[in-house]
């Protein structure tokens, strides 16, 4: 039999034995302890939380109806890694492949993983809603044998938390009196949601640790006592095995590693991990840096002492080569090039940019343009000036050049796609200017890259990233971090436009449009809901104006303080002048250091002379 026949027969069977899974989840409030400090609500499924780790082999449909349990907010879903293909609108960000689902409501996330399988996640994405515990796992089985052998799997997650909601913090991070844009101080860091968390292990066993860092915010540091990582995966990609004593995973993460553990079970070890403490404007004593968990062979033996480094030494996933031994792609096509900044707006309120322009979101979802605006599709200029939009034709090799002129780290992702990393600039000195990417002198690209889609950005440096446009749909690129996106860092890739308005699985569903009818937004029209010119972008929403030239972040902090100031000063006055206090007089003349006989004596002798003394002459 021919190759070529027996591949057709292996396809055949995996699409003969695939399945459908069918979930019916509705979001809702449900109160939780985590970190075992403070009990709050947190957002769960059906009741419970935390939600369902969610499994599938490749090859298998997925038809997840989510009704919208809230009675005063939208939602979303958004499955991490999933590329999607032809089934752009099920990738979840609002306004960008689909309108929010309203109260009440419910959307069917409808696809089939054709070509994928490894670890990710899924979660709302809805401002503010996964770090308030709408995320979970989301694990795609092979269909082929593992490139690795391994006796047990555990599934791991790690994020901060935070005692206040979303609902709290985020007004006072978009605010006026956040100038600088402080990002809100978590309250602790959960490991599997929960706080001192105990891994019970089996002697001279290898484990599959698949890592997921779920968090809103924070990278963090992640070691063990005594034992080692074996990477063997990093976000969906199987990649040659490398052994490190530290892992560094930034939120939107997933690290594959196999741990072998200990013939001698008389003892426990610690499994540590760290907050990357530079992400951190202040760090209050409450916060807990380092936490303390458990590799337990025993309940029998002592606990375990927190277990501590002298140097951060973590592997640098730059260097991890893929299985796959996929090659550097071609020369670019196309070269996206966006310096990221953080600065202040007309409202006072710190926001974040690529290239001067932060997010604004559209009044049609950026798919829905693509799929109404016919032949106009491929003009950038329907998509509106403030979603940052770039159309990409099919096949085509493109670069995305990130310069961070912020002294911030940033965890960038790219929906449908995996990208190669083929340079990643690490400063030398903090003290150094920011040092952008020059495309005639730069380090020498590696011949296999690595491939993930969510890597970090240094401060003060960048990254270049390559992929392959073959996958027509609508695709969110944008930082992980939660408060950098609701700040506005993001831009939109709007891949073959005319492959997505041909393909039938790219139509939208009627579930589809009914849910955009009932949350009131239109589905057909250019940004700025205009069905009849779509090159007519009057009336989109755009960007707060900027600041009066000068005028800066510095400013704003000494404008709020001289105004808090000159209220709290007239608020002194008014307490004093409508107040009866006893010896006022007295008082204010001892806090001005005045000798106030010597004024009434004074007083006295003035009145004398201008003869205006009440005594008898």
């Amino acid at each position: 039999m021919k190759v070529s026949n027996i591949l057709s027969l292996f396809s055949l069977l995996a699409v003969t034995f695939a399945k459908t899974h069918t979930w019916y989840y509705e979001t809702g409030w449900v109160t939780a302890n985590p970190d075992g400090m403070y009990e709050r609500e947190v957002i769960g499924f059906n009741g419970t939380w935390p939600l369902p780790i969610l499994r599938i082999t490749k090859g298998d449909t997925v038809n997840l109806y989510l009704k919208n349990g809230f009675t005063d907010r939208n939602t979303s879903l958004h499955f991490h890694g999933l590329f999607q293909e032809g089934s752009s609108q099920m990738d979840g960000p609002e306004m960008v492949t689909q309108c929010p689902i309203a109260p009440g409501d419910t959307f069917l996330y409808n696809f089939t993983v054709t070509d994928q399988a490894g670890t990710y996640w899924y979660h709302s994405h809805t401002s503010g809603q996964y770090g308030e515990g709408m995320r979970a796992a989301f694990i795609i089985d092979d269909t082929e044998d593992l490139p690795f052998d391994y006796d047990e799997e555990v599934i791991l997650t790690v994020s901060e938390w935070y005692h206040d909601t979303s609902d709290v913090l985020m007004p006072q991070f978009l605010s006026v009196y956040n100038p600088t844009g402080a990002e809100p101080i978590p309250s602790s860091i959960l490991f599997n949601d929960s706080y001192n968390y105990s891994w019970d292990v089996k002697p001279d066993t290898t484990y599959y640790l698949r890592i997921v860092n779920v968090g809103r915010f924070v990278s963090q540091y992640l070691y063990m006592e005594d034992h080692d990582f074996e990477v063997v995966e990093v976000d969906g990609v199987w990649v040659d095995s490398n052994t490190t004593s530290m892992i560094y995973i930034t939120t939107a993460q997933r690290y594959g590693v196999l741990v072998k553990t200990k013939s001698d079970t008389s003892k426990n070890y610690a499994f540590m991990a760290g907050i990357d403490t530079d992400m951190l404007d202040t760090i209050p004593s409450s916060l807990t840096l380092n936490t303390t968990n458990t590799i337990s062979y025993s309940s029998d033996n002592d606990a375990v002492e927190s277990y501590t480094v002298d140097d951060y030494d973590f592997l640098d996933d730059f260097y991890l080569k893929p299985k796959s031994n996929t090659t550097l792609f071609d020369d670019p096509d196309y070269t996206i090039t966006v310096d990221v900044a953080m600065d202040n707006l007309n409202n006072g309120v710190n926001y974040a940019f690529f290239n001067n322009i932060t997010y604004t979101r559209p009044k049609v979802p950026t798919l829905h343009t693509v799929l109404s605006a016919g032949n106009d599709s491929a003009d950038a200029v329907v998509y509106g000036t403030n979603t940052h939009s770039f159309v990409l034709q099919h096949n085509d090799v493109v670069d995305i050049v990130v310069n961070n002129f912020d002294t911030g780290k940033h965890p960038f992702h790219l929906h449908g796609h995996i990208f190669q990393v083929i340079e990643r600039y690490a400063p030398v000195d903090d003290d150094d200017d920011p040092v952008t990417y020059n495309v005639s002198d730069h380090a020498a690209f590696p011949d296999y890259p690595m491939m993930r889609d969510t890597v970090y950005l240094n401060p003060q440096a960048y990254i270049v990233l390559r992929f392959k446009a073959d996958n027509p749909g609508v695709w969110f690129f944008h930082c992980h971090i939660e408060w950098h996106l609701d700040q506005g860092l993001a831009l939109v890739l709007v891949e073959a436009p005319e492959l997505i308005q041909s393909n039938d699985t790219q139509q939208l569903t009627q579930n589809h449009i009914d849910v955009c009818n009932n949350v009131g937004v239109a589905y057909e029209g250019n940004a700025a809901a205009n069905t009849k010119d779509y090159l007519d972008i009057t009336g989109q929403n755009v960007q707060v104006k900027n600041l009066p030239a000068g005028f800066t972040a510095r400013g704003i902090v000494a404008l709020v303080f001289s105004a808090l100031t000159a209220i709290l000063g007239l608020c002194t006055i008014g307490f004093y002048g409508m107040s009866d206090i006893k010896d006022i007089e007295e008082r204010v003349a001892r806090d001005l250091d005045v000798d106030l006989d010597s004024d009434k004596e004074d007083d006295v002798n003035e009145e004398i002379v201008d003869g205006s003394s009440s005594s008898t002459r």
